[in-house]
């Protein structure tokens, strides 16, 4: 549920905070006050496409931000939000910043996020029926989407689309198999050969390097031992003049002088550590020169591993190092070439197996969708009757998909099919239905589909184009939709507005330079008054007056008239 609106610079609105709660929220206010600013903020929110002209004149970015209490979120919420690495237990706060250079960012709980990743997490939230968004009922996806809802079968669907990804994924599996068996032959002489060549030369990991090293080592083995000689008789060994006898010479020189001057007694520690550290690496030079051997034959046979090393190196294309990994991947390749005729046998029953199991839940779940399609046909064309489209006729067509193929969605291809006057023949609703029977006939599938529901739906001028008794049958959905679920209206028609639990008036203000829109909460008289206008208009008169407070009185009484057309779907089979 949306707890909380926030929106800064945005269009008209430069600043503006508003609070919901459940139940049917109305927002009502003369042509041309914004009252759809808070619907496009809301679209904006649910991940629509941003655009500068957004931000308002004067301003460099424009913010929107909502809160939704997530208390009791679906577990498919939770799962795209543990996905997403995103902390969230009872709240979650969604924002979008648009900048003045056209860039536009999203954030979940203060974590930025892709606007698609936000798109995915808020449609679950958020499910907001624009004057355009209307459209989307004649889509066969939203089409199937909205049986399965009405029939409760999506745990069915669900199965179903389970079951055809594990069919299909045994199918590419198979298919991949079956390519490599088509070249088998050559590909096994191939890959036999070339483990031989790697097997035989039997590279251990590390090895190139220590090879590298050694024939360097071997093949400088005469100015190593000169230059360790060297090292050890300037050190050490030498007759004269070594460091070690010069540094005995400093020393006493030194000692003399300590009963002049204390402070040089510091420097006798230095120097007879000096004389230690010199005469260790006197002694390792002189081991490192034993142990130089200075082996011919040695030195070749490395010589010739490490050239046969790198040939086959430059013929596999890889780095000397990668040639024990090459191997293993290799004789890898050769094991799975040899046992893909046991592993195709094995596939294709696992395969068999797994389309029956689709089949037979994709028999099932259109076995349900038939007998869920007869009642959504006979509800949605009551509630036509009260919505102003006397003798129209619903009808929800379950047929056979086209394709051949096994589809994640079933066997089913689903068409919604209407006729607005009586006597004339039903035909898909994309081809017959106005922008204004759209709106009503969504008005009433979602009134059908929706049991308890934590999104928040929004409805921009849902009542455009009716009037009478046909709008107050109109606020009477929604306000038995909006005792199910949250949901926000932006109407014009006082037959709707009568009917919400809240009521919020939108107000354009101005002071010859610029304009900002307000929203305020409408109660007890003030509400009266806003109702009567919308009856009256600008003249409000005793008699618009008394007709408010009668409407107003009656939403209580009639909240359940809607409830007497309900006609109970089947459960799932």
């Amino acid at each position: 549920m949306l707890t909380h609106l926030n929106i800064r610079d945005f269009a008209i609105v430069e600043s503006l905070e508003l609070d919901f709660s459940g139940g049917l929220t109305v927002l009502t206010g003369e042509t041309g006050a914004g009252k759809s600013i808070v619907v496009d903020a809301l679209t904006l929110l649910a991940g629509a496409r941003a655009a500068t002209d957004q931000i308002r004149a004067g301003a460099d970015r424009a913010e929107v931000a909502g809160s939704f209490d997530i208390r009791q979120a679906s577990r498919p919420l939770r799962a795209l939000l543990e996905e997403q690495s995103i902390e969230a237990d009872d709240e979650l706060l969604v924002r979008r910043v648009i900048t003045a250079d056209g860039r536009s960012r999203a954030y979940l709980n203060g974590q930025s996020v892709a606007v698609q990743q936000l798109r995915e997490v808020v449609g679950s939230l958020l499910d907001v029926h624009g004057q355009h968004e209307f459209q989307s009922l004649v889509r066969g996806a939203a089409q199937r989407e909205l049986l399965d809802r009405y029939g409760r079968l999506e745990s069915l669907a669900e199965g179903v689309g389970a079951a055809h990804g594990r069919w299909l994924g045994l199918l590419n599996r198979l298919l991949e198999i079956e390519t490599r068996l088509r070249d088998r032959d050559a590909r096994l002489e191939m890959l036999r050969f070339q483990t031989g060549e790697l097997a035989a030369l039997d590279m251990k990991p590390g090895e190139a390097a220590e090879l590298a090293a050694e024939a360097t080592r071997l093949g400088n083995g005469g100015r190593l031992l000169e230059g360790t000689q060297l090292a050890a008789q300037l050190l050490y060994d030498g007759e004269t003049d070594t460091a070690q006898q010069r540094l005995a010479q400093a020393q006493s020189a030194i000692k003399p002088l300590l009963g002049l001057d204390p402070a040089l007694a510091a420097l006798m520690p230095l120097l007879e550590e000096a004389s230690i550290r010199i005469t260790e690496a006197a002694r390792e030079l002189g081991r490192y020169a034993d142990s130089l051997e200075l082996d011919s034959a040695r030195q070749s046979a490395v010589e010739r591993r490490l050239a046969a090393a790198e040939e086959l190196a430059r013929k596999h294309r890889v780095p000397i190092g990668d040639l024990p990994q090459l191997r293993l991947q290799l004789e890898t390749d050769l094991a799975n070439i040899e046992t893909a005729e046991q592993d195709v046998a094995t596939l294709k029953r696992e395969q068999a197996a797994a389309l029956d199991d689709y089949r037979g839940q994709a028999g099932r779940l259109s076995e349900a969708r038939h007998a869920a399609a007869a009642t959504f046909s006979k509800e949605i064309t009551a509630r036509m009757q009260l919505l102003g489209m006397t003798g129209g006729r619903f009808q929800v067509e379950v047929g056979p998909h086209d394709s051949t193929e096994p589809q994640p969605h079933g066997l089913d291809q689903i068409e919604f099919r209407v006729t607005a006057n009586p006597g004339q023949p039903l035909r898909p609703l994309a081809k017959v239905a106005s922008g204004g029977e759209l709106s009503r006939l969504s008005l009433a599938v979602q009134v059908a589909c929706t049991a308890e529901d934590t999104r928040c739906m929004v409805f921009d001028e849902v009542d455009a184009g009716i009037g009478g008794a046909v709008a107050e049958v109109v606020g009477r959905q929604l306000r038995s939709l909006g005792s199910r679920s949250q949901v926000l209206c932006v109407t014009h028609l006082a037959q709707v507005a009568a009917q919400g639990h809240h009521h919020l008036r939108v107000l354009k203000l101005t002071d010859g330079k610029t304009t900002r829109t307000t929203l305020t909460e409408l109660a007890g008289q003030e509400r009266v008054q806003e109702v009567a206008r919308m009856l009256a208009g600008s003249q409000v008169t005793p008699k618009a007056l008394a007709h408010a407070r009668e409407m107003l009185a009656a939403p209580a009484v009639n909240a359940g008239d809607t409830a007497r057309i309900r006609v109970a779907p089947p459960g799932p089979a």
